[in-house]
């Protein structure tokens, strides 16, 4: 089916155009959704109908001709009169149209299954052939009247030029008049009908020609949008494709972004640590310090010599512990800054490559693009 678009004008309603019970009789009949070419663009379908609506081939036994007539409500949406020059062409599965230039416009039928589409197209050829035959019989029938007026017009005015030797001028007019007035009738009748069949023949190839033209248009446009319809379906799947990609490296970047986050903390945490031991260390030598001035100030506290002799080499050896860890510390500290430096290092080579793969993606998308320029 078409893709339906904003809704068109709603269909004139016909009331003189109404099907005729009595001469008119339906041939057959199926269910499916209206639509007709948008008169502006010519490219896109309007909906005719809300939803599906009976569609009905009806035969004139007056005229000899066949109609496809579809009324959504009371409003006829199709009144096409079938003549041999239609043609019934089938766009998809389930979809198919054909152009009445009397009613300047193209109509297309969406069906539920393209069971009923093919049941349609082969009642639309069948229906063309007999109005071929219809109109081909009717040419042979006013040929062969108006061989047979030549005939008689021929040999009458013999029988008249033999009646005016025998008799006279009175006799003669009142002889021939009669015959002269009804083949002038006659000739008159076929003059006309002549001159309609010939102004028909004209019609209908003006008809055939707009026809050729609207199908030549809608199949440059049929194949335009499945051209470019295919050609963005590519482009999407491999826009799609590098954006996965592209996602799985972001993934990834932020993984190791997180374990460097981690990192940082942790340093940060020693490099605090190791300010709080620098801090206790001050204080331990400017108390050993104190200690050491109050042991040369006063002599005579030997006994507390002993004591702070002993705090002392407990400091020391809280110095000593202390050192130890500052060491320590500083081994982890060199050690995290090393392991640093070497992430710095490995994620300054990723993102290296990974701005040469951009700038190969680039170059891609651009022989794309130029690809798409020249076909």
């Amino acid at each position: 089916m078409g893709t339906p678009g904003r809704p068109g004008p709603l269909p004139l309603q016909l009331p003189h155009q109404e099907v005729n019970s009595t001469r008119e009789q339906p041939i057959f009949t199926t269910r499916a959704h209206v639509f007709q070419i948008d008169p502006t663009t010519k490219k896109n379908w309007v909906p005719a109908s809300k939803q599906a609506v009976t569609v009905s081939y009806f035969y004139d036994v007056t005229r000899n001709s066949y109609r496809i007539i579809s009324v959504d409500g009371a409003k006829v949406i199709i009144n096409s009169t079938i003549t041999p020059n239609m043609t019934f062409t089938k766009t998809s599965q389930k979809f198919g149209q054909w152009a009445d230039s009397r009613a300047n416009t193209v109509f297309g039928l969406g069906f539920s299954s393209e069971q009923q589409l093919t049941k349609f197209a082969e009642k639309f050829q069948e229906v063309k052939e007999a109005a071929k035959i219809a109109r081909d019989k009717s040419q042979d029938k006013i040929e062969t009247s108006s061989n047979h007026s030549q005939a008689s017009g021929c040999e009458t005015p013999s029988s008249t030029q033999a009646s005016s030797v025998n008799g006279t001028d009175d006799e003669k007019a009142s002889h021939a008049s009669p015959a002269d007035i009804h083949l002038k009738s006659e000739n008159n009748k076929l003059k006309i009908a002549l001159t309609q069949s010939a102004a028909n023949v004209k019609k209908w190839e003006i008809e055939l020609q707009t026809l050729r033209e609207s199908n030549a248009r809608l199949t440059t446009a049929l194949q335009e949008s499945a051209a470019s319809v295919e050609q963005w379906r590519r482009q999407c799947c491999i826009c799609r494709d590098e954006n996965d990609r592209l996602r799985n490296k972001i993934d990834k970047l932020e993984e190791q972004s997180s374990v460097i986050n981690r990192e940082k903390e942790k340093n940060f945490q020693l490099k605090r640590r190791i300010e709080e031991l620098e801090s206790e260390l001050r204080e331990k030598e400017t108390e050993l310090k104190d200690l050491r001035k109050q042991s040369e100030i006063i002599p005579q506290l030997m006994s507390e010599c002993e004591y702070v002799s002993e705090k002392l080499e407990a400091a020391e050896r809280d110095n000593q512990n202390l050192e130890d860890k500052v060491l320590s510390l500083r081994s982890d500290i060199e050690e995290s800054k090393y392991r640093q430096r070497h992430l710095k290092v490995e994620l300054k080579s990723f993102l290296e490559v990974l701005d040469g793969k951009i700038d190969d993606l680039h170059d891609f998308r651009r022989g794309l693009s130029k690809l798409g320029t020249d076909n």
